[in-house]
């Protein structure tokens, strides 16, 4: 089992950066594939990105494409979602969500139910 603690959220202005990071803890990270969602008001949960377990692999949505990176450091057990050129639109709670280890039909994974482990969530929070 592993927990998710995200941290990184804020106020920030249009055009702006952020980078949120979720700690895992145990001692297994490295056999989980990450994946960061987010959920605004009245809205359902939606993908973000993904990161595949050997951390060979990163897939973002198509509305954040070119504009926020998944990475990780396996040393420190830490996920990391920098977002740039940031918009409105990307205001909403941002979850850390882990797939438990076992077998992976697939490097990348994008639907909620594909995890098994979430954060609390960070609130994102952007003015125009």
């Amino acid at each position: 089992q592993v927990q998710l603690v995200e941290s990184g959220g804020g106020l920030v202005q249009a055009g702006g950066s952020l980078r949120l990071s979720c700690a895992a803890s145990g001692r297994t990270f490295g056999s989980y594939a990450m994946g960061w969602f987010r959920q605004a008001p009245g809205k359902e949960r939606e993908f973000v990105a993904a990161i595949s377990v050997n951390r060979g692999s990163t897939y973002c949505a198509d509305s954040v494409k070119g504009r926020f990176t998944i990475s990780t450091d396996n040393a420190k057990n830490t996920v990391y979602l920098q977002m740039n050129s940031l918009k409105p639109d990307d205001a909403a709670v941002y979850y850390c969500a882990a797939k438990a280890p076992g077998y992976y039909s697939s490097d990348i994974y994008t639907r909620t139910y594909d995890y098994d482990y979430w954060g609390q969530g960070t609130q994102v929070t952007v003015s125009s």
